[in-house]
């Protein structure tokens, strides 16, 4: 078997050499033509919600079975007895200042990922985080699970996936937001509510998976 995996190494090898690149002499830009379509100057959102929309829509639903088949896999476990956070104050003092930049970080990145560096995913990692911070701060798992039992959080989440989803069939059919003017707050058309969307599924779902492990697994 090696040498079928060295002759077809070879013959890849020679094509590279041998064949030209049917590319080499075309003048396109690539990045420039996704901005043009998209509307936005952030060709990377550009690529992900509107050339890799379908890629998009699955990555949600694979996090949100991720998220589903973690709390199926440790219900039927014993919540562990011993609960151990921070408790000097520096500690907690830093942790929730971190926790208060990583928040302010992922709101920039949800409203403003179409116009620089950033989207919806980095927002909910940065949110997720935010909300790690706090747990590790936190007097007792019952004081954050009673915070997102009293905001809904896993309501909106299933709200925020539905939305997203029914949002991208009507940008597949071809309903779009106007694109606004290029390069302003209210440019890209959908791209912005997705990337709130996204933020907002994400930060939730870090926030569920969080209760569970500190439930079943304790946090330190």
């Amino acid at each position: 078997m090696k040498w079928v995996y060295l002759a077809a190494g070879l013959l890849l090898f020679v094509k590279m050499l041998i064949l030209p690149d049917p590319v080499a002499g075309a003048e396109v830009d690539i990045a420039g033509a996704i901005v043009a379509e998209s509307n936005v100057p952030n060709a990377v959102s550009g690529i992900i919600f509107r050339n890799r929309l379908y890629d998009t829509i699955f990555e949600v639903v694979v996090f949100t079975i991720a998220i589903m088949g973690a709390k199926y896999l440790l219900a039927d476990e014993t919540p562990t007895a011993s609960f151990y956070s921070f408790d000097d104050e520096p500690s907690i003092v830093l942790a929730r200042l971190g926790a208060t930049i990583a928040a302010l970080v992922g709101i920039e990145l949800a409203i403003r990922g179409h116009l620089s560096p950033g989207g919806g995913f980095a927002a909910g990692v940065a949110g997720g985080t935010a909300i790690g911070l706090i747990a590790i701060t936190a007097p007792s798992p019952e004081w954050m699970q009673a915070i997102y039992e009293r905001w809904h959080a896993a309501t909106w989440e299933k709200v925020s996936v539905l939305v997203f989803i029914a949002l991208a069939v009507f940008t597949l059919v071809g309903v779009e937001l106007p694109p606004g003017q290029f390069g302003t707050l209210l440019s890209g058309g959908i791209i912005p509510v997705m990337n709130i969307l996204v933020a907002l599924k994400v930060a939730l779902g870090s926030w569920a998976i969080t209760l569970l492990f500190i439930r079943y697994r304790g946090l330190l």
